[in-house]
């Protein structure tokens, strides 16, 4: 039996008091699409479909990497990236990770793709691309579908009153005044799709719903946007799964490789691939949140801490990252600021969740003896509860934490409980807009 939890921090006005308590009883009102705040969605890390084509600069780790590969390709030579059934046999495993590699250019202070693999991200604005990874694998690479299903279930409809913001989920974002093209576009695109999806809905305010990494560039997009835009254009922000803090799950996969539970495949193939990913980068545990005596990785010459990443990553053999975190990922997540934005953080817990590696040998290719403690299976409690820590003192920030037990990082898309509490969420939201035409909660 699941059972929820939710704590609010902030201050609650009397209009606020009433609203929730009407919303109880008059939530049925919200299930036509006239009450309906546009709504939208944007994906977690590895959350939607990419795609790529080669081009001549392109040069193939192997014959069977060469260009012909894969067979099924579309006008122009696009094919499919991300998410490709043919990742989990080795060869096109070691052909799928020089594809997807990033690189960190110094001069430019910047990461890139591959030279010769240009990608794309199909779809922007729907939520075709969210709702399976692969639409010829529906049964195994489901995403946001069951999550969509609810939502048009209250009335919401692609295109009109529900939208996509997919993106290149391998890049993330830097510091003020470090560079970060691809990450920089799509917040600049999902603004604009902000203000588009409110006029073509009677001026109203978006209610932005994010999985995972999602929460992290739309937390960037609020706090990056002057007072007076957020209050014009947001309602409110769901945010489920958030890894505010980042997760020890990220330096498993730094350190060893992460399959992602895809079966077959070779962590240590697609580890260099991982490594190179900028917003991997972004996902390592915040030395804020998990505090410098919490022993993460431990091997039997040294132990490290989220303070020690630096000499972490220089000795698992990834010193080319040491410039790129310090210089652009440390500075973006020592500083959170609140966006006084209504947000409600929906998250699973009472799942084991990586909390401590042990390396007998002290070798990273081998895999570690783990222990495990509380968060959602991917992401720690700690960081799942960042900003109610974050913000302790911030009196004019509205947060609502709902917590559902055993209700894992991934699961929390299309378990019943969890959608109907997404959904819950959701109404009550929109029935406050009816009632009092206002756009705070």
């Amino acid at each position: 039996m699941k059972k929820q939890g939710v704590v609010s921090i902030g201050f609650a006005t009397l209009t606020e008091v009433v609203v929730m308590m009407l919303s109880v009883v008059c939530t049925c009102g919200a299930s036509t699409s006239g009450n309906l705040h546009p709504l939208i969605l944007v994906p977690g890390n590895g959350g939607n479909q990419l795609e790529a084509k080669l081009n001549r600069e392109f040069k193939p780790s192997s014959f069977i990497c060469e260009s012909w590969y894969p067979l099924g390709k579309k006008n122009q030579g696009w094919f499919r990236l991300w998410f490709d059934s043919s990742v989990i046999l080795a060869p096109f495993t070691q052909c799928f990770a020089q594809r997807m590699t990033l690189h960190y250019h110094p001069q430019l202070d910047d990461y890139f793709n591959t030279p010769g693999v240009l990608t794309r991200v199909p779809h922007f604005g729907s939520i075709n691309s969210l709702l399976y990874l692969n639409p010829h694998l529906k049964h195994i690479t489901e995403y946001m579908a069951s999550l969509v299903d609810s939502l048009q279930k209250l009335g919401y409809a692609d295109g009109e009153t529900l939208f996509g913001a997919p993106y290149d989920f391998r890049y993330g974002l830097a510091a003020e005044g470090h560079p970060s093209q691809v990450g920089s576009k799509f917040l600049k695109d999902l603004k604009k799709l902000i203000e588009e999806a409110s006029a073509s809905n009677g001026g109203k305010p978006v209610i932005l719903v994010s999985h995972s990494l999602g929460g992290l560039f739309v937390l960037q997009l609020l706090i990056r946007n002057p007072p007076s835009w957020r209050e014009k254009f947001i309602k409110h922000f769901i945010a489920l799964s958030a890894p505010w803090g980042g997760a020890v799950d990220e330096m498993f996969t730094f350190a060893s490789g992460n399959t992602l539970g895809v079966p077959l495949v070779d962590p240590l193939l697609v580890r260099g691939e991982q490594r190179s990913s900028e917003s991997n980068l972004w996902l390592l545990p915040n030395p804020k949140i998990f505090g410098p005596q919490n022993p993460i990785v431990i091997t039997p010459n040294k132990t490290y801490s989220a303070h020690d990443m630096v000499d972490f990553l220089k000795d698992i053999g990834f010193p080319e990252g040491v410039y790129p975190y310090e210089t652009r990922i440390v500075p973006l997540i020592g500083n959170i600021p609140a966006p006084h934005v209504p947000i409600t953080c929906i998250m699973g817990t009472g799942v084991r969740t990586l909390e401590s590696l042990f390396y007998e040998k002290g070798d990273f290719d081998e895999r570690p003896e783990i222990s495990y403690g509380d968060g959602d299976g991917t992401v720690n409690l700690v960081s799942l509860l960042a900003l109610q820590s974050l913000w302790k003192d911030e009196k004019n920030q509205y947060l609502k934490l709902v917590k559902i037990d055993g209700v894992s990082h991934t699961s929390i898309l299309k378990d019943e409980v969890a959608l109907n509490e997404i959904v819950r969420e959701i109404t009550e939201i929109n029935s406050h807009a009816h009632l009092f035409g206002v756009n705070d909660v």
